[in-house]
């Protein structure tokens, strides 16, 4: 489960993007969301979008592996899919908050390793929050106003990458990813495969 977190314009959502497309072995997970849909969005590819009756039944049943309230928005992860990935060997990547980051740790500590996304400088995240023509000017006071508390929990993630240029940040976060699959506690078989190797070499 790779996680990616960050303050709202400091660009994880681009990593996250260039990152499926980069590494195949890769599956996003769509999260549902109460907000309203914004131009360009498709149900399904970037949310699911839900009323806050059904957020709430999901979350009653237990289908939701994290959940958290943003800006007034229900967000949370549904838990068949994501289970369905890891079962088949995919990798899972998250485009989730701390918050959602925080009850992933606790629910699955050993397959969770988290990555959290600062921009270069307090101007350039007013700039690229600026340029979201998604985004009314409040949404954008709001979400400028928060990035400060958000940016407090950077310590609980394993790894930083400061999003100064896209590519350099998305090469970062690859690397992240291909060294956490190489550690020893996620290469199943790997005990078998080294006693054999062993065994050829003894007999040769």
């Amino acid at each position: 489960m790779l996680v990616l977190s960050s303050p709202s314009g400091a660009g994880k959502t681009t990593i996250a993007r260039q990152l499926l497309e980069a590494d195949g072995g890769l599956e996003l997970s769509i999260s549902v969301t109460t907000r309203a849909q914004r131009r360009g969005e498709r149900d399904g590819r970037d949310y699911r979008f839900i009323d806050r009756a059904r957020f709430a039944a999901m979350i009653a049943a237990g289908q939701l592996i994290e959940h958290a309230t943003v800006f007034g928005h229900g967000y949370g992860t549904p838990r068949a899919p994501v289970m369905e990935a890891l079962a088949a060997g995919r990798d899972v990547l998250f485009d989730i908050d701390w918050q959602g980051a925080r009850q992933l740790r606790q629910a699955f500590a050993r397959d969770v390793v988290s990555v959290f996304v600062l921009p270069p400088s307090a101007g350039e995240l007013a700039r690229r929050l600026e340029t979201r023509a998604s985004d009314s000017p409040e949404v954008r006071r709001r979400r400028m106003a928060g990035a400060s508390g958000e940016m407090a929990h950077w310590r609980s993630y394993d790894y930083i990458v400061v999003n100064r240029q896209i590519e350099a940040s998305v090469a970062s976060v690859l690397a992240v990813l291909h060294a956490e699959r190489l550690r020893r506690r996620r290469l199943d078989g790997m005990k078998n495969f080294v006693a054999t190797l062993r065994r050829d070499l003894d007999t040769r």
